[in-house]
C-alpha cells in the first residue's frame, strides 16, 4: 500500500479502525486459520492493521510477525504480548520458505491491482511447502475511491480464482458476503484460504 491519501487517512482514523476491527480476533476464518497450523509454527500478517489477528496468533502459540506501512498502526500491532511488528509494506516480502502462513486481510486491495499478481507470487515463495495463505478482499472491478477518500483495487471472484491457481495455489475454503467498512459503505467482500 503506497498511496498517500490512503495512508494518511488510516493514520488520521487508527484508534476508529481499531474499534472497528476489535473482535476480529474472534473471526471464525481466523480460528479456522490458526487451528489448520502446526503448534508453534511462524506468521506474517501483512497489513496488520492494529494487529488483533497477529495478536490471536501469538496468543496460540504461534511466532506472530506482523506488517503494515501507518506507523500509528504497527504501534499498536506492537503492543500486543507475543507479536513482531514492522513498518513494511508487500514490497518487502522478498523471502523464501520462512512462513507456515501468511495472513492478508483486506490489506492487499489498497494496492495496485497490476501488483496483486507479483504480490501473490512472492506470497508463495515465502510460504514454506504446503503453507497456507489467507486473503480477505472486496469484490468488484477496477480501481475507485470509497467515499472518505480511499483507494481500492478490485477483482472479480472468477478472476481472484483464476490469480490463486496462476500463482500456484490450491484453494481450500472461500466464501463470500456483504459488510459496511470503515467508511460505513457496505459492500460484497470474499475470504479465501489456500495451500502452496
Amino acid at each position: 500500500m503506497s498511496d498517500p491519501e490512503t495512508l494518511s487517512i488510516y493514520a488520521a482514523k487508527a484508534a476508529e479502525y481499531a474499534d472497528l476491527v476489535k473482535i476480529a480476533d474472534t473471526d471464525p476464518t481466523l480460528l479456522r486459520f490458526i487451528e489448520a497450523l502446526p503448534r508453534g509454527a511462524t506468521t506474517l500478517d501483512i497489513g496488520c492493521g492494529p494487529g488483533f489477528a497477529a495478536g490471536a496468533m501469538a496468543a496460540a502459540g504461534m511466532q506472530a510477525h506482523a506488517w503494515d506501512p501507518v506507523p500509528e498502526m504497527v504501534a499498536m500491532a506492537a503492543a500486543r504480548p507475543g507479536v513482531t511488528a514492522e513498518e513494511r509494506t508487500y514490497a518487502d516480502l522478498t523471502a523464501t520458505d520462512v512462513y507456515d502462513g501468511i495472513w492478508a486481510n483486506f490489506s492487499m486491495l489498497h494496492t495496485p491491482l497490476a501488483d496483486w499478481p507479483a504480490q501473490f507470487a512472492a506470497i508463495h515463495r515465502a510460504l514454506k511447502p504446503d503453507g497456507l495463505f489467507h486473503f480477505g478482499t472486496k469484490l468488484g472491478a477496477g480501481q475507485s475511491r470509497d467515499k472518505i477518500g480511499r483507494l481500492y483495487s478490485y477483482m472479480t471472484e472468477a478472476e481472484l480464482t483464476e490469480l490463486f491457481t496462476t500463482t500456484g495455489f490450491n484453494i481450500t475454503y472461500s466464501h463470500t458476503g456483504e459488510e459496511a467498512g470503515l467508511s460505513g459503505e457496505i459492500a460484497p467482500f470474499i475470504v479465501v484460504q489456500a495451500h502452496a
